[in-house]
């Protein structure tokens, strides 16, 4: 779900078996991605998997770095995630959204060399797209709760200048 003119492209890691079965991101039971992207004041409510076209009346859009699906990202190779970094690359050179956000440092590390790179906006740019890299929602990321989430989510929300939509999270910029 990619148009022109987002305000942020949300990018998972590829498809879970249940999201592939479904044809639905973040599809399976207990994946926080849903609540998360509401309680961060990105969508009015909470939105169901099979809601996900909603996301584009409020200027979101979401894709993931590979298409292949698996049980567990872990199945991915190295090349998979480098192939991957190109084609996401290409995708959002052609439909410019004002932000992208990939859901798991792991991921963006592995896709675009950046090893070092943690949670929060990057230095790299594509063309004008703004990167951040967002915590993982999978309940396999145990160490970032919603609430934790929700507050990285939502400091992306206030720098792509997303209109709040209903979220409750108050955000606190760190300092450097």
């Amino acid at each position: 779900m990619v148009a022109d003119g987002l305000r942020v492209l949300f990018c998972g890691i590829n498809p879970g078996l249940m999201s592939a079965a479904t044809g639905h991101h973040f599809a399976r039971p207990g994946n926080r991605f849903w609540p998360v992207l509401h309680l961060s004041g990105f969508t009015p409510g909470q939105l169901r998997p099979d809601e996900q076209g909603e996301l584009l009346s409020y200027g979101l859009g979401i894709t993931n770095v590979v298409a292949r699906a698996t049980a567990r990202a872990d199945e991915l190779s190295p090349e998979e995630y480098v192939e991957g970094g190109r084609l996401l690359t290409a995708r959002v050179t052609r439909y410019a959204p004002r932000w992208l956000a990939v859901v798991g440092v792991t991921a963006y590390r592995s896709a675009f060399g950046e090893r070092k790179a943690g949670v929060g906006p990057q230095e790299r740019t594509i063309g004008d797209t703004r990167v951040w890299v967002l915590p993982n929602p999978s309940g396999l990321n145990a160490h970032w709760t919603a609430a934790t989430m929700a507050e990285e989510y939502a400091r992306l929300r206030e720098a792509a200048g997303a209109a709040d939509q209903g979220g409750s999270v108050s955000v606190t910029t760190p300092s450097s």
